[in-house]
C-alpha cells in the first residue's frame, strides 16, 4: 500500500515482488531491483553506484540530468503528502482522488525514468513529467486537510501572478478572497484556488511549449545546414572539374590556377574552405559565450545556438568564395594565392555571426518568457495594472514546485 512507511517494510519485499504499488502504469517496473541491488530501501545496504529506492519507486540516488533530480525530489514530496492523507483517513470520494493522484505520479515517474534519449533531447519527457506533476498538484490542493489548507494561499497566488494576466478573473477573485480572509485560504475558496492554480499551470505549459518548439526548430536547422554542407563537399569530390574548380582562381589570363590546396582543383579544396568557415565560426561562437547565459529549463537552446554556427559558418565560407569568383563583391575579381582564399573563407566564416546573433537574441527572448519565482511579470503594452496584493502577513506555502525557468 502507498501509505506504508518504507522503513517498516522487510528487505525481502522488493526481492519477492520486484515492483511497488506506485510503480509505472501497469504496476510493473522492470529492472527496479537491478538499480536497488536487491534492496528497495535507502536505509539498507546498497552497493556503490546503485540507486536506493523506497516502496513508491522514488530514487534517492543520482539522476541523468538536473531536471530529473528536481522533478524526482518534487515527486517524492507529493507522494509523501498523498501517503500522509491516506494514513489520516479519507472518504470514498477522496480515496478516488488519491488513487488518481497516484496514477499521475506514476506517469510522471515513468517520464523521469525514461531511457528514450530522443525524447529527452527534444524535451517531450520533461513536458510529460511536468504536466502530470501539475495535475497532481491541483488534486492535492483539493484533498488538503483544513489544518494545512490555509498555508497553500501564498504558493497558489504566486504561481497565478507569474503566469496569468493581471486582469484574469480567477486571479482577481482569488486576490479579493485572500484580502477578505487576511491571506489565508478557506475551505469555501478551495475550488476557486484549485481552478486558478490549474489555469496558471496550463499557462506555464504553453510557455514551455513555445520554448520546446523553438528548440526543435534549432535542432532541425542544425541538421539541415549540416546536410547541405556535407552534400556540397561530397559533390566537390565527385565532380572536381564542375564544383571544386569554383573554389579556384586564375589571377591573370594564362597564369597558373590557384586553389585552396595546390594548383589543381579537387574535392579537398571544397573541404578546406568549409572547414575554415566552420573553424572561424567556432572561434566567434567561443567569443559569444560571454553574452550567453545558461538555463535551468530542460531544453538545449544554448547548445543548439552554438552548434548552429558551425554549418552556417561552413556554408558562409563556400558561398562567399563563390560570390568572389562571380565578381559579385566590388573590388574583388580574383584571389592571387592559396592563403588569400583560405583567409577569405575564414573571414566569411566569422561574418555568419551577424546572422546567428539575431537567432541568439530570439533564443534569449524565448527563454525569458518562462517565468519563475525569481522573475517579474512582463506586462504587455496596454495591459491593465495588477490589483493590489494581499496583506504581507499571509503565511508562506511549504515545498514550492520546481519551475526550471531560471535558477
Amino acid at each position: 500500500m502507498a501509505d506504508k512507511h518504507p522503513d517498516k517494510q522487510p528487505d525481502e519485499h522488493a526481492d519477492r515482488h520486484g515492483t511497488d504499488a506506485n510503480g509505472p502504469a501497469g504496476g510493473h517496473r522492470p529492472g527496479r531491483n537491478s538499480h536497488a541491488g536487491g534492496n528497495s530501501h535507502g536505509g539498507g545496504n546498497n552497493p556503490a553506484g546503485r540507486h536506493p529506492t523506497d516502496e513508491n519507486g522514488d530514487v534517492a540516488g543520482l539522476r541523468k540530468s538536473s531536471w530529473c533530480q528536481r522533478y524526482s525530489a518534487h515527486l517524492a514530496a507529493q507522494q509523501a503528502q498523498v501517503n500522509a492523507m491516506r494514513k489520516a483517513g479519507l472518504s470514498p470520494s477522496d480515496t478516488a482522488i488519491a488513487d488518481k493522484i497516484d496514477t499521475l505520479l506514476r506517469a510522471a515517474r515513468a517520464a523521469v525514468e525514461s531511457h528514450d534519449w530522443r525524447s529527452r533531447f527534444t524535451g517531450s519527457q520533461p513536458d510529460r513529467a511536468l504536466a502530470n506533476i501539475h495535475e497532481a498538484e491541483v488534486q492535492l490542493l483539493r484533498l488538503a486537510p483544513r489544518r494545512t489548507l490555509a498555508w497553500f494561499s501564498a504558493g497558489v497566488l504566486a504561481q497565478a501572478e507569474q503566469h496569468l494576466r493581471p486582469d484574469d478573473w480567477r486571479l482577481v477573485a482569488l486576490r479579493a478572497e485572500l484580502r477578505r480572509t487576511n491571506g489565508r485560504l478557506t475551505p469555501g475558496a478551495r475550488e476557486l484556488a484549485a481552478r486558478t492554480l490549474d489555469a496558471a499551470n496550463h499557462a506555464e505549459s504553453i510557455e514551455r511549449a513555445r520554448v520546446r518548439s523553438f528548440s526543435n526548430i534549432l535542432m532541425l536547422s542544425v541538421f539541415v545546414m549540416s546536410v547541405l554542407t556535407t552534400l556540397f563537399v561530397v559533390w566537390g569530390f565527385v565532380d572536381a572539374n564542375g564544383v571544386a574548380v569554383k573554389m579556384c582562381f586564375t589571377p591573370k589570363p594564362g597564369n597558373t590556377l590557384e586553389c585552396p590546396i595546390g594548383h589543381e582543383a579537387n574535392g579537398s579544396d571544397v573541404l578546406l574552405v568549409a572547414f575554415a568557415g566552420a573553424l572561424a565560426a567556432a572561434f566567434a561562437g567561443a567569443l559569444s559565450l560571454r553574452n550567453m547565459q545558461g538555463t535551468g529549463a530542460p531544453y538545449q537552446i544554448p547548445t543548439m545556438l552554438l552548434l548552429l554556427r558551425l554549418p552556417v559558418g561552413a556554408l558562409s565560407a563556400i558561398i562567399g568564395i563563390l560570390l568572389i569568383g562571380g565578381q559579385f563583391v566590388p573590388g574583388l575579381k580574383a584571389l592571387d594565392t592559396s592563403p588569400q582564399i583560405v583567409a577569405w573563407a575564414l573571414a566569411f566564416g566569422i561574418l555568419q555571426e551577424t546572422v546567428t546573433r539575431l537567432v541568439d537574441q530570439q533564443g534569449k527572448t524565448v527563454l525569458a518568457n518562462i517565468r519563475g519565482s525569481g522573475k517579474e511579470f512582463e506586462e504587455q503594452p496596454g495591459a491593465p495594472k495588477p490589483a493590489p496584493a494581499p496583506p504581507s502577513g499571509k503565511p508562506p506555502v511549504p515545498s514550492p514546485k520546481p519551475r526550471g525557468g531560471t535558477d
